[in-house]
């Protein structure tokens, strides 16, 4: 008896961190560990972009005066952008978004 109790209480436990993990490592991405992981790399770590290799500025008057969503469509839809930046969510895509905002300030 006191077996089956246990191990359904371990099995519980199980489910629930099985429900729970997934959400919790999602929860963990935020607008500047994406940025750092995704576009830091060709964007640069300050957003100033490196107009040698026509990759733009992210902190430009440009950049600057396009809407949120516009540069959220920009993210996930520019053609040169590698398939791994574009398959980021849409949530994802606006914390990029707000991160850069706050950089550009």
């Amino acid at each position: 008896m006191k077996t089956t109790k246990l191990v359904m209480l371990v099995m519980t436990i199980a489910v629930g961190l099985f429900i729970l993990i997934p959400n919790l490592s999602w929860a963990a991405d935020d607008g500047a560990s994406l940025y750092k992981a995704k576009c830091a790399a060709c964007h640069g770590a300050d957003a100033a972009g490196k107009p040698a290799a026509k990759i733009p500025s992210l902190v430009s008057d440009d950049a600057k005066k396009a809407s949120d969503a516009d540069l959220a469509k920009d993210i996930t839809e520019k053609p040169k952008h590698p398939a791994t930046i574009k398959s980021l969510t849409p949530d994802q895509a606006k914390m990029i978004v707000t991160y850069v905002r706050s950089l550009q300030k």
